[in-house]
């Protein structure tokens, strides 16, 4: 059974340097009682760039964690929750540097899906090679950055072959050897090294390579290509073939590994986009994505897993309410947009509404306030589905009301894009939740009680406890894909000491213990009518009893409570 408590959210190294931190910190008097669950991001296995989400295998990153780490979570009652990515793995992967390795003679040469192999027939061949699918194919492609989502892979042949590639890729050119040019056998050693010098000086000014002018050697340009690109390095997240038998054995290894790590939950990161035909979209294809999950469900069932299907989509689209009716957890990624509306505004229509639907709908949520990855804000939209507007939980105008009080507050944005690369729509922004309100202590307050009294889970960022503010400087540093570091700040344990003598982080701790360990939370909910500028929200089981009283104009509130043996009013 897994718990209904609280979740603590954070990256093995978010406190301290590594995983044993972060569990010195729960074994602080203040965390007593704090958490029942812990979700570990995935650098907490062997991965390479998205800080954990490319995914070279799913063994235990040992410079981060340790057996007796796991050892010692059992030991405080936490259960965990990891990710595992279905729709893509790193370049650095086993299967895919077998893939560089023996190109078409790899055992895992559709493991990864061919680009071109896989438009075949339903498009034409551009300048490069490169199959550009039909124009009503191509306009429905969901694209997570500019361009084609291709990655070209050198085989050892000497081809260049495309494979799909929807998220993160960099290619770096590094500088050749005379060594690297042995194997053509009609160099010298005297031409070996003139060559070596015009290809580093090329690389070194970031020049086209085909610009070079080898004199008498331009007719082996091709051989001195394919050892410049053999001797690339690459990083990228590289989208597997989920028609492949060796996918699906993959992730029955990886389902039975975590499990062996202690997982309880397991969240598929990017499963939408795993079902690929040619004629749909490449997000949340119907029925195919249906069939994925299901497979991917009856492994997790033989390993006593909980699956929770990361969807970011608009709520006019429905997506949570199909996923929900078949059964499985959801993620509340309405829910920051939510609070900040509702603080901004002083009104609760929009977040009552979202709460009754919960309720009524029987959802089983996962929710938050901050996280890794940004506040969601295209979520909260409406969306026509065949030909009728579904509305979202906000208007248009509200949400990009919310946008423009997180970036006036120093946020920073990720954006989506058409396939030719145009801009299409602000997905999310990034921000501490802390600096997104303002930087107002009583509104971080106030927004964790009313987290707590939502139904489902709540799971909690490691910074917002601790108040943490948008880091900039981490932000500009990480370069242009570094939005995303402005919110995952490393705290020291002095830090944490430090924090744990202020009141922001004491009441929210107040509060998070009696939310784990209040057995009021394990019966039932009710929303009480109140003014618009109100909330009120009462959990009952029995005897037990907890009630949250807010006023969203001042962001006061009281939490009461009651149980066999006390009966208290907490004032914030």
């Amino acid at each position: 059974m897994i718990s209904n408590g609280v979740m603590l959210n954070a990256y093995p190294d978010s406190i301290g340097n590594k995983l044993s931190d972060t569990i010195k910190m729960l074994k602080m008097p203040e965390f007593k009682d704090a958490f029942s669950l812990f979700y570990v991001l995935p650098t907490f296995f062997n991965s390479d760039l998205d800080r954990g989400f490319s995914v070279i295998d799913y063994n235990l990153n040992k410079e981060l964690v340790s057996e007796e780490d796991l050892m010692a979570l059992n030991e405080l009652n936490i259960m965990l929750k990891f990710d595992i990515v279905l729709n893509h793995l790193s370049v650095a992967s086993p299967q895919f540097k077998d893939l560089l390795q023996h190109g078409e003679d790899s055992k895992y040469k559709d493991f990864f899906i061919n680009w071109n192999t896989f438009w075949e027939g339903n498009g034409t061949k551009n300048e490069d090679g490169i199959i550009i699918p039909k124009e009503e194919f191509l306009n429905k492609l969901f694209m997570r950055k500019s361009g084609l989502p291709i990655l070209k892979v050198p085989f050892p042949d000497g081809s260049k072959q495309p494979y799909w590639n929807t998220f993160y890729q960099q290619i770096t050119y590094n500088k050749i050897s005379e060594a690297d040019l042995n194997s053509i056998k009609e160099l010298n050693n005297v031409d070996k090294t003139i060559i070596v010098e015009q290809v580093n000086k090329a690389i070194e000014q970031n020049k086209d390579f085909s610009s070079i002018d080898f004199k008498n050697f331009n007719h082996l340009k091709h051989e001195i290509q394919n050892v410049v690109d053999r001797n690339c390095t690459y990083l990228g997240q590289m989208d597997v073939n989920a028609n492949s038998e060796l996918v699906w054995d993959f992730y029955e290894e990886t389902l039975a590994k975590v499990k062996r790590f202690g997982c309880k939950i397991l969240r598929l990161d990017a499963f939408a986009y795993l079902h690929k035909e040619v004629g749909q979209s490449n997000f949340f294809n119907k029925p195919g994505t249906w069939e994925h999950l299901e497979r991917i469900n009856q492994i997790a069932k033989k390993n006593e897993l909980i699956l929770l299907p990361e969807i970011h989509a608009e709520y006019g689209l429905d997506l949570h309410d199909e996923v929900a009716e078949k059964g499985y957890q959801i993620y509340d990624f309405f829910l920051p947009g939510l609070v900040i509306h509702t603080l901004e505004k002083g009104k609760n229509k929009a977040l009552i509404k979202w709460a009754k639907e919960i309720i009524d709908k029987d959802y089983k949520t996962v929710n938050m306030l901050g996280c890794h990855d940004g506040i969601p804000v295209l979520d909260l939209k409406g969306k026509e589905v065949n030909g009728t507007y579904n509305k979202g939980l906000l208007e248009d105008e509200e949400i990009e009301d919310i946008m423009n009080a997180i970036m006036d507050r120093g946020g920073r944005v990720k954006n989506l894009y058409d396939p030719s690369g145009k801009k299409i729509s602000y997905y999310q922004v990034n921000a501490t939740f802390f600096s997104a309100l303002g930087e107002n202590e009583q509104k971080l307050l106030l927004s964790r009680a009313i987290q707590l009294f939502m139904p489902g889970i709540p799971q909690i960022w490691y910074l917002d406890i601790f108040a943490g503010k948008n880091d900039y400087e981490a932000a500009d540093e990480a370069g242009s894909g570094g939005h995303k570091e402005i919110n995952r700040t490393t705290l020291s344990l002095d830090t944490i000491k430090k924090g744990l003598k202020t009141d922001i982080v004491n009441n929210q701790l107040k509060l998070i213990r009696l939310r784990n360990t209040s057995k009021a939370f394990l019966g039932n909910i009710k929303i009480n009518e109140s003014l618009e500028n109100e909330i009120d929200v009462v959990w009952k089981n029995n005897g037990h009893m907890a009630q949250l009283n807010a006023n969203l104009k001042t962001y006061k509130f009281t939490v009461t409570y009651k149980n066999e043996l006390e009966n208290k009013v907490l004032s914030f």
